[in-house]
């Protein structure tokens, strides 16, 4: 999963998606919010945004998905032109809330950070799961990270797929391979070579 916020990349959002269509599976689109504040971001920042996804990707079979971050308003008006969800972090709709104005259809993430939250979100209306961090990051201020035997942990009490978060590079993503997956964003969007970097994370985290 790549965690696509514009304002952080070394490029424009257009031609880095264009270059690592085929290496991902899903796009979440998460512009920064105004400001110093943290919220979720503008409406109309994420629904031009998951647009422009939209464009470069498609909505055909094998395309990548394209989710929205905490909008729940977004994911509602572009679920029939492609968005495929949404992702909820704590401090945004709760599931239950995100379902009933959503329907049956789109797909809703929810973030975890402790082994209790991944238990709770079983009663939850989730497709899926993010955890972490996994190791500290500096995207949010983590100056201490969970550790991948806890995300592996995680991943086996999880009710539905997880994707551990938080400072993977191509220098430790092979010890989330028991997991096989992972959302990543400034590794790729810092990189001078992003396609390179999502190869070698690929074969990290799929080495047996």
């Amino acid at each position: 999963m790549l965690l696509l916020t514009p304002e952080s990349s070394a490029r424009d959002p257009r031609s880095l998606l264009e270059e690592l269509e085929d290496l991902i599976d899903i796009v979440q689109v998460r512009p920064k919010p105004l400001g110093a504040s943290r919220g979720p971001a503008p409406a109309r920042a994420t629904f031009e945004l998951a647009l422009e996804a939209l464009d470069v990707l498609g909505t055909g079979a094998d395309a990548p998905l394209v989710i929205v971050d905490d909008r729940v308003d977004v994911a509602c008006a572009l679920w029939e032109r492609g968005v495929a969800g949404v992702h909820l972090g704590a401090e945004d709709a709760p599931p239950r809330v995100a379902r009933d104005l959503l329907g049956p259809g789109p797909l809703i993430g929810r973030s975890t950070h402790t082994l209790q939250e991944v238990v709770l979100a079983g009663e939850e209306p989730v497709d899926y799961l993010g955890f972490g961090p996994v190791n500290p990051t500096a995207t949010k201020g983590y100056e201490r990270g969970l550790g991948p035997e806890l995300a592996w942990v995680a991943s086996s009490a999880a009710h539905c797929p997880l994707f551990p978060i938080g400072g993977i590079d191509a220098t430790n993503a092979d010890t989330l391979a028991e997991v096989g997956r992972a959302a990543v964003g400034s590794v790729l969007l810092t990189a001078q070579r992003p396609r390179e970097v999502a190869l070698a994370l690929r074969a990290a985290l799929t080495a047996e």
